[in-house]
Formats: C-alpha cells, structure tokens, sequence
C-alpha cells in the first residue's frame, strides 16, 4: 500500500501548514495526490496501475511527497454521531490583549483540548475561530463553563451550533500543472 512512513517535521520552507512554497507537481504527481486523497487505503500497484507508472517508480513519488510535507498523513475518517461526538459548535475567540505571548498561550491551550478539532488564527473581528465537537449540548455548556473560559486573555467566546452539515470534505482540488 501506499502509506506513510514517520510522519516527516515540517519544511523550512514550508507556509506553516507543512506544504512547500515551491511545489510545482507535474501530472502525474497531481493524479497520486487525487487518488491518494479520494482513498488513502489504495495499494501502491493500484496507484501505480491508475498513473501508468511502475509500482517502485510510483512508491518513490509518494516518499517524496510524504518527505517534503505535501503528503502529511493517511487517516480515518469516523462518523462523529457513530462515536457521540455530534454535535459541532464553530467558536469565535476574541483576545483580551494581543502580542506574542497571549497569542501563543492562546493557541496551546486550545490545541491541548481533546473536544477542539481545528483552530484558525484569524485577521477580522475575532482572533481564532475554533471546530469543537461534543456528545450534546450540555456537554458542550460544561466545556465552555469549566474549560474554554479558563483560558487565560480571552475575552470574548461566540458560539455558532451547527445544525447540519452540508459539505464537510477533505480533499483539496488541485491546480492543473504548472508551466
């Protein structure tokens, strides 16, 4: 199968999210990256099958877009209801005070929390713009009463209850190839 070896630390020169600033993927690395994205399970003789490539050629391509942190893993992806966690609050942050130091405590606060799914810094009238996901809502009163106000220089928390969800997708469209 084409799967992840150690999860690789992100590039030097990457824009934070692991991705290269430089990457230019020809056709071919475009294809892995759709297939791989559509099914992260998929052999490495499928891929290859599907890219017209061998299968060492096409294994090769896939460490080195694991390696450069284009590739940054494979995962489940689990039914949040299936595992009582159906109900998705979007939360809007607004900073008591801003420089490094509140900003960075912000952050690994928020990361260290198991109910917080995503955390967005954001430019605008809030600061961050956190996913977390809970039983119920009365698990999620709980999580804001005791551990999200406990989060020292917040001084504003909006809640946003989502009522169902329209398109939730993981796989990023590709550009065609650069020239």
């Amino acid at each position: 199968m084409a799967r992840s070896r150690k999860k690789k630390q992100t590039n030097p020169t990457s824009n934070g999210n692991g991705m290269s600033h430089d990457f230019h993927p020809d056709e071919t690395d475009q294809a892995i990256l759709q297939y791989l994205q559509h099914n992260g399970r998929m052999t490495n003789a499928e891929l290859a099958s599907r890219v017209g490539l061998s299968p060492p050629s096409t294994l090769e391509r896939v460490r080195k877009l694991e390696d450069r942190g284009i590739i940054r893993g494979y995962v489940a992806l689990l039914d949040p209801v299936s595992v009582n966690r159906g109900t998705v609050v979007l939360v809007s942050l607004t900073l008591r005070e801003h420089g490094h130091q509140p900003l960075e405590a912000v952050k690994e606060a928020l990361n260290s929390l198991d109910e917080v799914l995503s955390v967005w810094h954001t430019a605008g009238d809030d600061d961050f713009v956190a996913k977390i996901a809970v039983p119920d809502l009365a698990a999620y009163e709980q999580f804001v009463s005791r551990r999200l106000s406990a989060i020292p220089h917040i001084s504003r928390i909006r809640s946003t209850i989502v009522l169902s969800t329209c398109k939730d997708s993981t796989e990023l469209t590709l550009d065609g190839p650069s020239d």
